[in-house]
């Protein structure tokens, strides 16, 4: 099986070869500019100190400060940490923002502490890596169970050490304390601006259109709200870590009455008018027009990507499709939409945040969602523009649009 990280590389590998750069250049764009490993100790609530591994990898600066989310998760790896540093500075690039790539992560299963082991462990970190972030050097975000509060958290920490207000030191913040309007659901909204111009480009009527979803979690249940409100789509399959349901033939999921559902339950398994497949990866072999992966990397690979029917595949989840996939998918006339086009809404309304913060000006969440959709939109016709003219799917035209800026970025800078 592919790993994430050689995912990544090899997508580079792609851009770097059609692009001809040298051996040198190549190094260059691959490796970061700086890691951090950190210790943090944490004093538990029964009186004991607990040790906990954290990372902050910033990738490239050539077109700005760094910026990136913060995951807790009891298996972050430093290749991870690396391997989604990189993807953030191509998403950023590829959204032409003045930002380049950083992600962070603590080793740490938070089911497992309490709510205020969280907040110790969340300011330790941020004692840790101080030095390195700022509003205008390294901007942390959330990620996998990280949420507003623990942004809270991290920024009150910050601005403790510092002595000063800094809100754009993070975002994803409440919007009583310096949050952008639309942020909470910008990911979902970028990936559907993405997918209503896909369905231009296809023909294809989305009020007609039927959609698989896995992943019913944050990303995952705005999605499905939102091509349920914005399209008329009908959900007939989803899934979370328990397992994955499909829609009895007549009826179809109500995305709010499902959401109101696995906060009383847990999961969506057992949800009204559906069954659970045997196998939860059957949801992605449903015939669907639109597939929207918002859970895993590596779901979609070289061994399952010709039972998947869909027309077009909305990449919300980071790497979900592996590049041999990718091929196979293609050469099918499946339309995937890549996960740092699809996603990029999230980083393009941090990016927002923290300009409304340096201003102390803030926009309508009208005024965010019509410049995400200009961005979006942009992005998308600029990828596909690339595609049709060198036959190539649109991951590797989105690949080779970002790598392109960020090389000119250190051309200029004299760093290559």
């Amino acid at each position: 099986m592919t790993t994430f990280i050689e995912s990544v590389m090899e997508n580079l590998d792609e851009a770097a070869e059609f692009l001809k750069l040298s051996d040198s250049v190549k190094a260059a764009i691959k490796m970061p500019v700086r890691e951090l490993t950190v210790i943090i100790p944490v004093r538990m609530d029964d009186g004991s100190i607990k040790r906990f591994t954290g990372f902050r990898v910033q990738h490239n600066n050539a077109l700005g400060y760094t910026k990136g989310g913060i995951r807790f998760h009891p298996d972050e790896t430093i290749d991870t940490v690396r391997s989604l540093a990189s993807l953030m500075t191509w998403k950023a690039a590829l959204a032409e923002l003045p930002l380049g790539g950083a992600k962070g992560g603590i080793i740490v299963d938070t089911k497992k502490l309490s709510v205020g082991e969280i907040e110790r462990l969340s300011r330790g970190y941020i004692r840790a890596i101080v030095d390195i972030i700022g509003p205008e050097v390294d901007v942390p975000a959330p990620d996998v169970y990280t949420t507003p509060q623990i942004m809270v958290w991290m920024m009150d920490e910050y601005e403790t050490i510092i002595r000063a207000s800094r809100p754009g030191v993070i975002t994803g913040k409440p919007i009583i304390l310096g949050g952008s309007k639309g942020r909470a659901n910008a990911t979902a909204m970028g990936g559907m601006y993405a997918l209503r111009e896909a369905a231009k480009e296809l023909c294809i009527d989305l009020s007609s259109s039927t959609v698989s979803i896995q992943g019913f979690g944050n990303a995952g249940a705005n999605a499905a709200k939102l091509v349920y409100d914005m399209f008329n789509c009908k959900i007939i399959a989803t899934s979370d870590s328990k397992g994955a349901v499909v829609s009895i033939r007549g009826h179809y999921i109500n995305p709010y009455k499902l959401e109101e559902y696995k906060k009383k339950t847990g999961s969506v398994i057992g949800f009204e008018h559906t069954v659970t497949l045997a196998r939860p990866d059957e949801l992605l072999e449903l015939d669907v027009d639109i597939l929207i992966p918002s859970a895993l990397e590596n779901v979609i690979t070289k061994e399952n990507a010709d039972t998947v029917t869909a027309k077009i595949i909305v990449e919300l989840a980071n790497g979900p499709v592996t590049p041999e996939a990718d091929k196979i998918l293609y050469e099918n006339g499946i339309h995937v939409i890549p996960d740092f086009l699809a996603n990029a809404g999230g980083v393009i309304v941090s990016h927002f945040e923290n300009v409304q913060n340096r201003y102390c000006h803030y926009w309508s969440e009208e005024e965010v969602y019509k410049l995400l959709d200009e961005r979006i939109t942009n992005m998308y016709k600029n990828v596909l523009e690339i595609s049709k003219k060198h036959k190539i799917n649109m991951r590797q035209a989105a690949f080779i649009i970002a790598v392109s800026r960020v090389v000119e970025g250190m051309r200029l800078r004299g760093t290559i």
